[in-house]
């Protein structure tokens, strides 16, 4: 394995810096802190190392890190957004603490490090920082490399979208726990809300009360059948199955009345090939249906937001070549796929094909996170050996 190229030491200096800083995402836990301090951990480092570095706004108090390395950037053909030949982003938010103890002090136990975004995904920006700084060090490169710590990535990527509108690259890396997997596709998701009418009464009145409760009984029953549905299908090979199940559910007023209304809302994770549209179809048909067979029922749906699947052919030139940079360092690579959504969707959307990759590690949004450091300098290495043959 080629070694020595990345400053192992520095990398685990930087992962224990980001880690002791709290940069729980505010859009997530009203009143927490965000991630502007974790955004100047980077920007000083990075400064430090002679990287051209600066943060941009993306909200009131929330930062964007972008650096530079190799050419300066030039608009891209027929558009005013500057282009690299690849990029690398990683989140620099983090979920909730929960009941993790000590969760921003970063301890060390048998290899692996631990604390709340040790894992997801503070472990990545340390190895995107550090393969960039070797990389600016050798000086070696001939084209642009971007990367981005961006925020909010963990509720609704204000960063990655933000960044999307001023920059673009020929290629990107997005980094996520992969267990030094190469990930070349993920699920999306829809949330949908349903609601079912009732008609409110005294409870000693049925004549005149209509329960929307036990209507969504009905919905609930649908919707349990539907996914036993999704799981018959032929799965997909990387990704399995699609899936939906209800996340929350309300209503009635209190004991002695007929509940007027009922609220229901859901998610459905989606596959590869799969359209929004005929998701909220196949959920209005199964309403339709409810109608159709008693008058007295009635339910509204609407969606309240979705993210699409990506999905990258395994013989892509991008996948061709990241597979042989983990195959130089790790010895061997594996194709996967990831069940949780990530911003790749996104860069997919703006016309920047791209892959997944980072570190190994457990307890992903638990109450004990950590990473195995030995994969943290392996991942650097990688993106090390990326850059070079991307942009040198």
């Amino acid at each position: 394995m080629p070694a020595g190229r990345i400053d192992a030491p520095l990398t685990l200096k930087l992962l224990r810096d980001l880690v002791a800083v709290d940069s729980v995402n505010p859009s997530l836990v009203p009143g927490a802190r965000g991630e502007a301090a974790a955004a100047q951990v980077l920007c000083d480092l990075l400064a430090h190392c002679g990287v051209r570095v600066g943060p941009e706004i993306v909200a009131p108090g929330r930062f964007n890190v972008v650096a530079t390395v190799g050419p300066k950037l030039a608009a891209a053909a027929g558009s005013e957004k500057k282009s690299a030949a690849l990029a690398i982003l990683a989140h620099i938010d983090t979920v909730g603490a929960g009941d993790m103890p000590d969760p921003f002090t970063p301890h060390e136990r048998d290899g692996n490090l631990f604390g709340r975004g040790a894992l997801d995904i503070k472990s990545g920006v340390a190895a995107m920082c550090m393969a960039a700084i070797s990389a600016h060090h050798a000086g070696i490169l001939k084209k642009p490399l971007l990367i981005a710590g961006v925020v909010d990535e963990e509720c609704n990527s204000l960063g990655t979208e933000a960044l999307l509108r001023r920059y673009t690259a020929d290629a990107a890396v997005v980094l996520e726990p992969t267990d030094l997997r190469l990930v070349i596709a993920h699920k999306g998701y829809a949330w949908f809300e349903v609601i079912t009418h009732g008609r409110s009464a005294h409870g000693s009145l049925p004549a005149e009360g209509r329960d929307a409760i036990r209507m969504m009984g009905r919905v609930l029953n649908m919707l349990e059948a539907l996914d036993r549905k999704l799981a018959a299908l032929a799965p997909h090979p990387l990704l399995g199955h699609a899936s939906l199940h209800a996340s929350l559910i309300q209503g009635g007023q209190e004991l002695s009345s007929y509940p007027a209304q009922c609220r229901l809302q859901l998610e459905r994770r989606t596959l590869p090939g799969e359209s929004a549209a005929e998701i909220e179809a196949e959920l209005r048909a199964l309403i339709s249906g409810l109608e159709a067979r008693d008058p007295d029922f009635r339910a509204t749906a609407r969606g309240l937001g979705l993210r699409p699947p990506y999905e990258i052919a395994g013989e892509h030139p991008l996948v061709k070549i990241v597979g042989n940079s983990i195959r130089k360092i790790i010895g061997s690579v594996e194709l996967a796929g990831m069940a949780a959504w990530t911003d790749t969707a996104l860069l997919a959307a703006a016309g920047i094909p791209g892959v997944v990759f980072g570190p190994t590690g457990k307890g992903l949004h638990g109450s004990e996170e950590y990473v195995e450091v030995e994969s943290v300098i392996q991942c650097a290495e990688v993106l090390r050996d990326l850059i070079e043959a991307i942009c040198g």
